[in-house]
């Protein structure tokens, strides 16, 4: 069955209800309703920008992105970005789908911490990133309108959502600390875990083995 929320239909294919199935199995509500939204506020971001999109691989991505952060992954050291990108990755190539839209949807999802890069890149990787910033950051937040905002809100709620994606992201990444170095997660770490302790690029860079 066809569902458009906002204007915005999800695509009725067997990958995109495997995508569901999947998701919905291996992470939590709040993860869930969250990877819901940045795919329909990627794809109203592309509309405002005029973007041609394929929906089906913006949906992998934006559903894949957060799952690094599940307890799977736990004894994971990669960046969950990365763990989010892989299982993506493998789960689309497993299913058929050729390497060059599997790797877009790797990209997509391994660069949507990293600001002001994903923006210059194909749509399914930019709007992963505009999601995320509509969702997360707010950044977007005025770019849609009340309806939009209320009915996508409405099938996908967000109960104290501040407060539980932060507390998501700590618990995620908590225990892969150096993974969080040049990324926005750091500032998570910075906040919510004891004696965190941020690289540093200067001192790296002073202190490393050449001599000059």
């Amino acid at each position: 069955m066809t569902e458009n929320i906002a204007g915005i239909t999800i695509p009725d294919t067997s990958l995109v209800r495997e995508i569901t199935d999947y998701i919905r199995d291996q992470e939590s509500e709040l993860l869930y309703h969250h990877s819901r939204r940045v795919f329909l506020f990627g794809a109203l971001m592309g509309d405002r920008r005029g973007l041609d999109v394929d929906l089906e691989l913006l949906y992998a991505g934006a559903m894949f992105h957060d799952l690094g952060l599940t307890d799977s992954y736990h004894n994971s050291k990669l960046r969950f970005e990365v763990d989010s990108a892989n299982a993506a990755r493998e789960f689309l190539t497993a299913r058929g789908v050729d390497a060059e839209r599997a790797n877009a949807v790797w990209t997509g999802i391994a660069l949507h911490t990293t600001p002001n890069v994903p923006e210059f890149m194909i749509p399914e990787v930019a709007l992963v990133t505009a999601g995320v910033e509509t969702d997360v950051l707010g950044i977007w937040y005025h770019e849609l309108n009340d309806a939009e905002r209320e009915e996508v809100t409405s099938v996908h709620p967000r109960a104290d959502f501040k407060n539980q994606i932060l507390a998501a992201f700590t618990e995620g990444n908590i225990h892969r600390p150096e993974s969080t170095f040049g990324n926005v997660n750091a500032d998570v770490l910075a906040h919510y875990m004891p004696d965190y302790q941020r690289e540093d690029f200067v001192k790296i860079i002073k202190n490393n083995a050449w001599a000059e």
